[in-house]
């Protein structure tokens, strides 16, 4: 498998910081589906250049039944947990580690007939936010997702990625483009769920 960031290191990679509203580029991160833990569980993410931004590390006998989204020094910025006594797959996620009031809902959405919105992302606190909700459509098996907001605009995208010589990498490695103005953790987030959601290979939790 061709090396996905090799110059990622605790000691030279700077903070990451997305663009500014008034950006007019986005932010296109490297997501790896592999724990920096041996014998672990999750996810590591890179910047344009290289350096490590965000970090997923559930240990493969853990038994806490959520997920912790880090930055690369290891501090918590979100936290996935799955909503007890729910029927199907409805998550809840939080402000760092906080066990209070969670900031969103996201819900997979059932339909016999087909939907192309099959998850879907709502505020807790509807009042506090500028979006009244967010839906993620494509195919993430696929990684062609697009997440869009009330208003239909493109917030997110994730695609395949291509080496340098334009060969495909395996679905394990693929884009996460980050669009000016939305938050690329809370983009991470949504990630981590799709992968809970729909991902081949099986859940991070091992519950």
């Amino acid at each position: 498998m061709a090396k996905v960031y090799p110059s990622a290191t605790a000691s030279s990679r700077p903070s990451f910081s997305a663009p500014p509203a008034s950006s007019s580029e986005a932010a296109t991160l490297t997501v790896w589906r592999k724990s920096l833990l041996f014998h672990g569980y999750g996810f590591t993410v890179f910047d344009s250049k290289g350096n490590l931004v965000f970090r997923v590390d559930n240990y493969a006998s853990g038994s806490r039944a959520e997920i912790v989204l880090m930055d690369a020094d290891g501090k918590p910025l979100l936290t996935i947990r799955r909503k007890k006594l729910s029927l199907g797959d409805h998550w809840l996620i939080y402000e760092g580690e906080a066990a209070g009031k969670p900031k969103f809902a996201v819900k997979k959405h059932v339909n016999l007939i087909g939907s192309r919105s099959p998850v879907h992302v709502t505020p807790c606190s509807p009042a506090s936010e500028s979006c009244l909700g967010y839906e993620v459509e494509g195919s993430y098996s696929r990684r062609c997702c697009v997440v869009y907001d009330d208003r239909r605009r493109q917030l997110a995208q994730i695609k395949r990625k291509e080496a340098a010589a334009g060969v495909a990498l395996d679905a394990d490695v693929f884009r996460l483009i980050v669009e000016p103005g939305f938050d690329a953790a809370f983009a991470m987030a949504i990630v981590i769920l799709l992968d809970q959601m729909f991902g081949s290979r099986g859940s991070l939790l091992r519950v």
